[in-house]
């Protein structure tokens, strides 16, 4: 079988302990490189994952004809900047959430990587994790009757306030980094988009970005939902979804992988009772399969530039309407 040979830019936590692993357990990728502004770091990364090749620079990356496509775990800041230098070197992109901190930036991305002819795809590794198709099957079977209302939590108690991920020239805040999951997963549970949002936030003062984000998302149909990201809260990363005759809640609904077995729990509660259905996947492993099969097949995306585009149309909308106190149609 044929292999997509990966470059990784950076030797960011989430590419060494993550997706690096998934990738080099995938039936169709193999890492082959990995740079680092810091020519020690990567030699170290490199030996520590035994990928061959490690380099000083993420432009020498770039140039190394052997390599086909590149990850990009970078801050969300410089994203635009190195998935169109990835896209002008002919390398395929797969790059960390949030893709882009606006509509312009990701529509230059998109219009790069269109004009280069490579595949680019963001990397919300939860929606490829089994259960989540569970639920939908669960909701079209009618086991919960009619949807009503649905909610998606997200957070976690960052104690290093000098962490990466609340530096606002970086593109920090709780929701670029963990509350963009709710918003994906509340319209990819739905398929739907929503016509309407509201949204409110604690910015804090001294670092300006929001260390708790939440919100109100309205469907055309009807259907209510809300969302709520935090750096200030202890863990939680689950969605329910409401409806006329019952409840699904999903418990383990972005990081299942940190499980044994790499198993998420669905609860389905009824006025039959509650029956708990367990599905296991490995999520990051079959986002890169996914990727790699679109790329060396000349096959289509499950996750394309439409979804990216609506996703952060919604994630623009939840800024703007935090900071403005209005609610914003889309």
């Amino acid at each position: 079988m044929a292999r997509l040979k990966w470059g990784i830019l950076s030797t960011a936590k989430i590419g060494r302990t993550q997706v690096i692993p998934a990738i080099q357990r995938s039936n169709n990728g193999e890492v082959v490189a990995i740079a680092s502004r810091n020519q020690q770091t990567a030699k170290e990364v490199a030996e520590e994952l035994q990928i061959p090749r490690a380099f000083d620079s993420y432009e020498a990356l770039l140039d190394d004809p052997e390599i086909d496509a590149v990850y990009i775990p970078l801050p969300n800041a410089l994203h635009k900047e190195w998935v169109i230098k990835a896209a002008e070197k002919n390398k395929h992109v797969l790059c960390e959430k949030p893709v882009a901190v606006t509509n312009e930036e990701l529509e230059e991305m998109i219009t790069a990587c269109k004009r280069n002819n490579v595949v680019f795809m963001e990397a919300f590794m939860y929606q490829f994790h089994p259960q989540h198709q569970k639920v939908k099957q669960l909701i079209d079977d009618g086991v919960i009757g009619d949807v009503a209302f649905m909610r998606a939590s997200f957070s976690f108690y960052l104690e290093d306030r000098s962490n990466i991920r609340l530096i606002n020239e970086l593109g920090g805040g709780s929701m670029f980094d963990v509350g963009c999951y709710t918003l994906h997963a509340i319209r990819n549970i739905l398929e739907q988009e929503p016509v309407s949002v509201h949204a409110s936030a604690y910015y804090h003062p001294e670092l300006k970005v929001d260390t708790t984000m939440a919100g109100t998302m309205t469907f055309g149909n009807g259907i209510v939902t809300s969302f709520d990201s935090s750096f200030d809260s202890t863990a939680r990363e689950q969605y329910e979804v409401v409806g006329s005759k019952g409840s699904i809640t999903v418990t383990s609904a972005f990081r299942p992988d940190t499980n044994e077995g790499m198993t998420g729990e669905i609860h389905v509660k009824t006025d039959e009772g509650t029956e708990v259905l367990q599905e296991a996947g490995d999520q990051y492993t079959l986002m890169a399969e996914h990727f790699a099969h679109a790329v060396l097949n000349n096959q289509p995306l499950f996750y394309d530039t439409s979804k990216m585009r609506n996703q952060m149309k919604v994630l623009d909308a939840v800024y703007e309407s935090s900071k403005t106190g209005q609610v914003i149609s889309l």
